[in-house]
């Protein structure tokens, strides 16, 4: 195999499916990348066995073959050669080298019979939709997700489509969040899929914000996501999901208004003097105000007082300052509604106008 390229025709495929690479090397062919070279086309493929990323580059070719490289050392090779180098990549028996200017790198190479990969997906329901339209809803979810949880199935995302609806929920057994979106589709039946926390977090990082299509397959073992040049597939979750519709809560006839970021700042500023264990806050609502308090064990206390708009009873609860950061961090307009019903039920965080996604927060007895 030989190649004459760019550095960043290299570099720009590498990068996208880096995040594959298993860092364990639990199997050397797993620290590496499978580079194929055929018909003035390059592919690269890396994967951990749980994700596969496949970057496809149109040039051309001077010599076909496929090889495995180590991945790692490729990249940062490559991102340390000066813009614009021209690179030669020749693959000899079992080295490789590397040529740009007055550098030189040999290889070790593994064989490409020996790159694992993932079964192909069969008996699939296909979709398509704006790459942003399903990076919202990935993004405003999945920090909800478990980790490292028991119960396997909370570690990850549960994707839903129910009609035309693309829906996606994210819990840790505290907390939930659900993004729902029309996307115009027509599946018919419900189907619910978990894509494991990994695959979540690599899919976020390749989806861009345009409105370029991206093309999802959904088997029972794997999700497949192809977006033009670059092609995602994970494994599922074997296990069925929480019934997110049970934990919505329901009745809450007490609504706090308020402005999202003084509310965060509020919420930040006193949660310095919280429990770092519990980081427990505790909130009081009365007509017109919301009181933010905390203390710690070394008997130090912090108290906020917000303008907010409230017509009720007293109302006092208590939270995780923390869930309640994760939520307000991924809303993006300006007003935010907390709705509670007691101080032993779950609250409901919506944005105002905004009224594609929930978030449930259970409470703390402080």
């Amino acid at each position: 195999m030989k190649l004459h390229l760019s550095r960043e025709s290299l570099l720009t495929p590498l990068q996208k499916v880096i995040g594959a690479v298993e860092r364990k090397n639990t199997m050397p062919a797993l620290g590496n990348v499978l580079i194929k070279a055929q018909g003035g086309e390059i592919q690269m493929t890396a994967t951990d066995l749980e994700i596969e990323l496949l970057a496809k580059s149109v040039l051309p070719v001077d010599q076909e073959g496929d090889i495995t490289l180590p991945a790692r050392k490729l990249l940062d090779i490559c991102k340390n050669l000066p813009d614009g180098a021209d690179i030669t990549l020749q693959v000899d028996a079992e080295r490789a080298t590397l040529s740009s200017g007055r550098s030189r790198f040999k290889l070790s190479t593994l064989p490409a019979a020996d790159f694992p990969q993932l079964e192909a997906v069969q008996g699939v329901t296909q979709f398509t939709l704006p790459q942003s339209t399903l990076r919202k809803v990935i993004d405003k979810t999945s920090f909800a997700m478990a980790q490292q949880d028991v119960r396997y199935y909370l570690n990850g995302l549960m994707l839903e489509l129910d009609g035309s609806t693309v829906r996606a929920v994210a819990t840790d057994g505290h907390r939930l969040a659900l993004c729902e979106t029309d996307a115009g589709l027509d599946i018919g039946d419900k189907k619910q899929v978990i894509i494991p926390r990994k695959g979540v977090q690599e899919l976020s990082r390749l989806l861009d914000d345009e409105e370029r299509d991206a093309e999802v397959s959904l088997s029972n073992n794997h999700i497949q996501v192809d977006l033009g040049n670059l092609r995602f597939t994970s494994k599922l979750i074997d296990g069925r999901f929480p019934d997110y519709q049970r934990v919505m809560p329901a009745n809450c006839d007490k609504v706090v208004s308020a402005d999202k970021q003084d509310l965060k700042l509020a919420l930040t500023r006193t949660s310095v003097l919280s429990n770092e264990k519990y980081k427990g806050v505790r909130l009081v609502a009365d007509n017109g105000a919301l009181t933010i308090q905390t203390n710690n064990p070394e008997q130090e206390e912090a108290e906020e007082q917000l303008e907010v708009q409230y017509q009720g009873e007293n109302m006092e609860i208590g939270f995780n300052v923390n869930y309640m950061l994760d939520v307000l961090n991924n809303l993006t307009e300006e007003l935010v509604t907390i709705a509670l019903k007691d101080a032993n039920s779950s609250c409901l965080v919506e944005e105002v106008g905004e009224q594609t996604a929930k978030y449930v927060i259970m409470p703390m007895r402080l």
